[in-house]
């Protein structure tokens, strides 16, 4: 190994190992790196991995250290890698920039030696240790940026550095610290500071990597706030033996498989015949080329930029070029080899977004952007096209309009189109518990008859503004079937905390609804009018029923929506029967002996 000529330092060095752990695209669990690991740090006499380093700084060995530990990650990655373009994601201690023998170009050496281009490599820097000079260290990832390496900041969020590392590094790649992704599904202030990180990152046309992912609500979620890519033991643990390691993870492409069948993934095909093709320029190429595009397409005002894998890099725009232009000796300078063969300093960043995002997280990244150019479109983070500000606009034009069609004119909340699909996602999702909530008023139609429908849409609505305050939730769904029925959704609760709120709301839907009627009706409990069989008769004040279904997570309860529709309608009609107006039952386990019902056989009706 280079440069290491310490004996004492070799051998306790020459019993580290490192394991390797995916980096997947959140959408397709297509590998896009591969993270170092140091293992075996006990073995070799250090109390941690930052012992390691810290001993090294302390020793005045961390370079010759570092390249000696580096040189052995990429010697054993390169046996799995191959000639396949995987990136390998390597932690960079901070305090290397600062030490005496620091000296750039050790690298592309050994990169050589193994077959690595150099964009196959990220070097990770965190917030661990202040940077000494945020300027100089500033100078040096420029130099290793321009030569094609990629930069991430790991652990964001968690170090004092913060935002003057992002400021300074401009990174590739921001990687959230695991802190923030757990139990990001019941934590609201979490979900806050992961969804800043991404529009933050995305504004600086950074892609996000969500670390320490572990279970599938922290990747749902990881995926819905709009991060770009996913590591963690959700994925796979870190892998010492390097034929464990894949190139696909199928399980993130078969969640995504089950969301596009279950109505989840509504808006790519919108998104993708907006996309335009426009044709890029390689990183690599001269500045002097660039000039002549730019002159004889004058329709043109910049080009995205991409590296040989596809990769976006940013854009150059026409204006980069005018103080040259119009200098006396500009093209002379660019034509100039020592300065017009980097076109790193021509190169701005604009945001990038996977084909495969929401048009929400879309917008949410443009508008904190606002460029003229648009979005840089990726699939499996290669480059597609460019999302234009005008095409932006058609898409959440057309959006809007598919919203208003499956919106309820009335309440504005959504119809039996969202609410089918959100059926069809929670019956495939067995991982969580789930609510299906049906609520139905009793003994409207008279109300309705003798008050006029005015007063029955007003009394709609006022149940609407009750579900909307009760469902305001990332975790909740409430929609409208038509006219006094409702529907609520509910995720991660547990039923005897639904059954509670459910007595609640019935109890104040009940006392709302009497300041509809007239005093001298309310006093006496009940109007005289004609039922549904036309009878003359006292019909008591309105109420609402409601049938509960419980969702167990972790069991398999694989049923088609009618047969879940059935079951609530069944459990409503019982409702309608009850004294307290509530009636609950439990997806794939027999309905309660004491409860006479149609449901005795519940588990054969619904689980296959």
């Amino acid at each position: 190994m280079r440069t290491l000529k310490h004996e004492k330092w070799i051998e306790r060095l020459s019993k580290i190992d490192f394991a390797y752990q995916p980096i997947v695209n959140i959408h397709t669990g297509n590998a896009f790196g591969f993270e170092a690991l140091l293992r075996f740090h006990k073995e070799a006499g250090f109390s941690s991995i930052d012992d390691v380093f810290n001993q090294a700084y302390t020793h005045e060995m961390l370079h010759p250290v570092d390249l000696f530990l580096r040189e052995k990650a990429f010697a054993k990655f390169a046996k799995f890698k191959g000639q396949s373009h995987i990136k390998l994601f390597y932690n960079l201690d901070n305090r290397l920039f600062d030490t005496n023998d620091y000296s750039p170009g050790n690298t592309a050496q050994m990169l050589g030696e193994y077959g690595y281009s150099l964009d196959d490599i990220c070097f990770e820097i965190s917030e661990k240790h202040q940077l000494a000079c945020n300027k100089h260290v500033s100078k040096i990832l420029d130099v290793y940026r321009s030569q094609g390496y990629k930069i991430a900041v790991d652990d964001c969020g968690t170090g004092f550095s913060g935002m003057q590392l992002l400021y300074y590094t401009e990174p590739d790649y921001i990687k959230i610290d695991r802190f923030f992704i757990q139990n990001l599904e019941n934590d609201p202030k979490k979900r806050l500071v992961v969804s800043t990180i991404v529009n933050l990152a995305h504004f600086m046309g950074s892609l996000v990597l969500a670390e320490g992912v572990e279970t599938l609500d922290e990747y749902l979620l990881c995926k819905e706030i709009g991060c770009d890519m996913v590591q963690g033991y959700f994925v796979q643990k870190p892998q010492l033996d390097l034929n464990q390691l894949k190139k696909r993870y199928m399980k993130i492409g078969h969640i995504t498989q089950n969301e596009r069948r279950n109505g989840v993934v509504k808006d790519q095909s919108l998104i993708s015949n907006q996309i335009t093709h426009a044709t890029p320029v390689y990183s690599d190429c001269s500045i002097i080329s660039i000039f002549e595009k730019f002159r004889n397409e004058d329709k043109i005002s910049f080009f995205p930029v991409i590296n040989q894998h596809d990769e976006p890099v940013g854009i150059i725009r026409e204006t980069a070029f005018k103080e040259y232009i119009f200098s006396k000796f500009g093209r002379q300078l660019l034509e100039n080899p020592s300065f017009g063969k980097d076109i790193s300093r021509f190169v701005k960043k604009i945001p990038i977004s996977d084909v495969h995002s929401s048009v929400e997280n879309l917008i949410e990244t443009y508008s904190h952007f606002n460029n003229n150019e648009g979005l840089i479109m990726v699939e499996n983070m290669k480059y597609i096209g460019i999302l234009s500000t005008n095409s932006l606009l058609k898409i959440i034009n057309e959006k809007n309009l598919t919203l208003a069609r499956n919106q309820n004119p009335l309440t504005k909340l959504p119809g039996n189109t969202m609410i089918h699909e959100y059926f069809s996602k929670t019956l495939a999702d067995f991982s969580a518990t789930y609510h299906l909530i049906y609520f139905d008023f009793d003994n409207f139609k008279p109300f309705n008859d003798r008050y006029g429908f005015r007063n029955g849409d007003r009394m709609i609505l006022m149940f609407a503004d009750m579900l909307k305050k009760a469902g305001f939730s990332e975790n909740r769904f409430v929609g409208h079937v038509g006219g006094d029925d409702f529907f609520l959704g509910v995720k991660h609760s547990e039923n005897k905390d639904i059954l509670l709120e459910m007595e609640r709301l019935a109890s104040q839907f009940k006392k709302n609804a009497e300041s509809f009627y007239d005093r001298e009706t309310v006093e006496q409990g009940f109007m005289v009018a004609r039922d549904r069989e036309d009878k003359i008769r006292q019909i008591p004040l309105m109420t609402v029923s409601i049938a509960v279904l419980e969702l167990p997570g972790g069991v398999d309860r694989t049923c088609s929506i009618e047969a879940a529709g059935n079951m609530i309608a069944r459990l409503k009609k019982e409702a309608k029967q009850s004294e307290t107006g509530i009636c609950n039952s439990t997806m794939g386990m027999p309905y309660p002996q004491n409860q006479t019902a149609p449901f005795e056989v519940i588990s054969s009706i619904l689980v296959k």
